[in-house]
């Protein structure tokens, strides 16, 4: 995996729980997927997507969500599998990986501290909106107070402006907020914390060993994806990264 670079969680989960978040660079894509893009949705290159899908670990037991920031969790291996549409995905199955693709949205990786369940998460603010970590928690089925989190990179409060829609959505979450140097009475526009959002929440569910939340994909262009950026750099599209976990 020479050029691969991966971000792994600093939590303290049992030794059988193997995680990481891909970064975006040595795979083979080219601009402006370039260049380790696992996301078959973006318009890339098929067989150049599926070349960097076989670079990650364990990549041979990988189930693909279609994402559509729904609230809807998952249990894997799929014993009835006419439909991937999911947001998160929860496994007890050794080397089931539990897998979502991101490029700004926040991904949350759970497991309990038995290392005998785990789940990986999908969240915008719209999944966060509609229960997306409440729903993946009860289908997680063990105390929370035996389930540890860890915030995946996505983008932060400081280039996260949203607009009066995402802030009334979470109007229970003031301090989650600021106001954007480019609101105006007419339009007022909001700088939006996802990562403080998904903490509160969290913990509010009974998880209190919550790690991560660090990272910015907008402004750490190097490493991440991020659909933002690539929108306000006039690309249209762009890459995204894969956040994972699973029993060894």
């Amino acid at each position: 995996m020479t050029g691969l670079a991966f971000i792994k969680p600093q939590w303290k989960a049992p030794a059988n729980v193997v995680a990481y978040t891909s970064c975006r660079t040595g795979g083979l894509s080219l601009p402006p997927y370039s260049s380790f893009n696992v996301g078959q949705h973006v318009g890339d290159n098929t067989e150049t997507v599926e070349l960097n899908r076989q670079k990650l670990p364990n990549h041979e037991n990988f189930v693909w969500l279609q994402q559509v920031h729904s609230n809807l969790c998952l249990e894997l291996p799929l014993q009835n599998p006419s439909s991937l549409t999911a947001d998160a995905c929860c496994t007890s199955t050794v080397m089931q990986v539990c897998a979502v693709m991101t490029a700004d949205c926040l991904p949350i990786l759970l497991c309990n501290k038995q290392g005998t369940r785990v789940a990986a998460i999908h969240v915008g603010w719209r999944g966060l909106a509609d229960g997306i970590l409440e729903n993946t928690v009860q289908h997680m089925d063990v105390s929370a107070h035996d389930v540890m989190a860890w915030l995946g990179p996505a983008i932060s409060q400081a280039n996260f402006e949203v607009g009066a829609e995402v802030y009334h959505t979470f109007a229970a979450y003031p301090e989650a907020f600021e106001a954007s140097p480019n609101s105006t009475l007419a339009q007022p526009k909001y700088m939006a914390d996802l990562y403080s959002i998904a903490r509160t929440k969290l913990t509010s569910l009974g998880i209190l060993d919550i790690t991560g939340g660090d990272c910015c994909t907008y402004a750490q262009e190097t490493q991440f994806f991020s659909h933002r950026r690539a929108s306000h750099q006039g690309l249209g599209t762009t890459g995204r990264m894969v956040t994972a976990i699973y029993l060894a």
